[in-house]
């Protein structure tokens, strides 16, 4: 692998406007927050999903595809797959970004491999890759309060009081994600996981 190969950045959510501010779709406003700063727009891919080439800030610039895939979340694995073999990107230069119950709201948190953690759509990503040797850029939705079920709160909005900080987390793991390709996993985590604002 040199600093020339692309990497494939994908936001996870649910199409449609019925879910598109639900906490389900974080990953995929990463993706639009992205696209904004790159003066790119993401157009239809026949591998099931938007799409837009950028180059992320490093050497000589680092080429990348940004995407969110047209599917539901729990079939997210295809359309992933299918712009791998397209781009002829291997799984160490995948980046899936995503909500995560298990991390403080607003928080940014970043890893390699492990598990899913029960998010349908990294299981299913996780099968039609046929590994789980991809990079993950997690987004803290926090608990669900009292006793929701997990699967109906991940799919309402976030309330009033939390867009504005969730806005900047969308802002944070845009820029979390660039380091990761830029300088490299342990850089970005070094500045993302350290105690305190980031």
């Amino acid at each position: 692998m040199s600093a020339s190969d692309p990497w494939l950045i994908v936001g996870l959510g649910n199409p449609g406007h019925r879910y598109a501010r639900n906490r389900h779709n974080v990953g995929a406003h990463v993706i639009d927050d992205l696209a904004t700063r790159h003066r790119v727009t993401l157009g239809s891919h026949k591998g099931g999903a938007s799409a837009a080439r950028i180059h992320v800030p490093g050497p000589g610039g680092i080429p990348a595809v940004l995407a969110v895939p047209t599917s539901f979340m729990n079939v997210s694995g295809p359309p992933v797959r299918d712009l791998a073999n397209f781009y002829k990107i291997p799984a160490e230069r995948i980046v899936v970004i995503h909500d995560e119950l298990d991390i403080d709201f607003g928080r940014i948190r970043l890893k390699r491999g492990g598990g899913e953690g029960g998010h349908n759509g990294l299981r299913s990503i996780t099968a039609s890759l046929g590994t789980k040797d991809y990079h993950r850029v997690r987004v803290g939705i926090g608990r669900p309060p009292g006793r929701m079920d997990a699967a109906d709160f991940v799919l309402r909005d976030f309330d009033r009081q939390e867009v504005p900080e969730i806005a900047v987390s969308v802002v944070e793991a845009g820029d979390a994600v660039e380091l990761l390709v830029g300088e490299g996993l342990l850089a970005a985590q070094q500045r993302f996981h350290a105690p305190g604002p980031v």
